[in-house]
């Protein structure tokens, strides 16, 4: 098949390299052209320089899939190609969008004609060799003719991808999957430290993590990870504790709230990423002030 890959960072232009290598036609855009170049020069990409061009370079039907950032820059693109697209053609949203911006858009595209597909898309920069988790939402019939794409990009034809039902369910099932994902982070992230804080016992905590990845409860790809990053340095003494957080982490703890479904898991693992980025918190000056008040406890004093 031949569709539009619009935004090359990463993902995006891994996603291009590996429908490219199942023989798929890819015509590739980015806004910095230098990226776009490079990428042609490396990969026989079609490149365009402007979203106009990636898209008379399609044939009708066309397909354009977007990895771009959420919010107002997904909202600016969608714009313009609905103004460039015709009935038939069909928008696929694959990075990080709020479900119910999804869900608003589909039915503002439906006089249109032109259809609307969201994929939930999960493998970061492994996806390439790996293949790609993608959870896809939208109207089964279109997601049906994106198969020959979705297969290609899976990490088997019939592996770790699928429908999942009506506009803007590909993106809430990411939503829940990202916050998840948050929870097993932080409770690794905790067990690990507990695992180093043991001086007296001279853990090894890479050698642990190896042990760990083969036959135990909690192996995990995540846990693959954590080994690799444990392997020239057990202390991380390179790495600040600071975490950020991409969005979806909130939007899981907001949908818990809406839905009256107890998530006590995920959400004090967004407040945990919060807390990395405070080097001296105000909280926690308050509570040593509050604790030298009510019983003399001593504090430490900024020098």
């Amino acid at each position: 098949m031949r569709l539009a890959m619009l935004g090359l960072g990463k993902m995006g232009a891994n996603m291009a390299r590996r429908l490219m290598k199942s023989g798929h036609t890819v015509v590739g855009y980015n806004r910095s052209p230098g990226v776009t170049n490079q990428l042609a020069n490396e990969t026989g990409l079609t490149p365009s320089f402007s979203v106009e061009e990636a898209v008379r370079l399609l044939e009708p039907p066309r397909v354009v899939w977007m990895m771009v950032p959420a919010g107002e820059t997904t909202e600016a693109m969608i714009q313009q190609l609905i103004r460039l697209l015709s009935p038939g053609d069909v928008i696929i949203d694959g990075g990080n969008s709020n479900f119910h911006d999804r869900i608003r858009r589909a039915a503002a595209m439906e006089n249109t004609g032109i259809h609307f597909v969201d994929v939930g898309t999960s493998g970061g920069i492994w996806g390439l060799l790996e293949g790609y988790s993608m959870m896809v939402g939208g109207d089964e019939q279109v997601v049906e003719g994106l198969k020959p794409i979705l297969q290609s990009l899976a990490p088997a034809p019939d592996l770790g991808w699928g429908y999942v039902g009506p506009h803007g369910s590909g993106h809430y099932v990411k939503m829940v999957h990202n916050g998840i994902e948050y929870g097993l982070m932080e409770a690794y992230a905790e067990g690990f430290e507990l695992l180093h804080s043991r001086q007296d016992l001279k853990l090894n905590v890479h050698q642990i993590s190896e042990i760990w990845r083969y036959g135990s409860v909690v192996r995990s790809w995540l846990l693959d990870l954590i080994a690799a990053s444990l392997t020239e340095d057990p202390d991380l003494k390179d790495l600040r504790g600071y975490v950020a957080d991409s969005g979806e982490g909130r939007w899981t703890v907001f949908e818990a709230i809406d839905q009256d479904v107890p998530a006590p898991v995920i959400a004090i693992s967004l407040f945990r990423r919060f807390d990395s980025r405070q080097d001296d918190s105000y909280a926690g000056k308050l509570l040593a002030a509050m604790r030298n008040q009510f019983g003399g406890h001593s504090v430490q004093k900024v020098s």
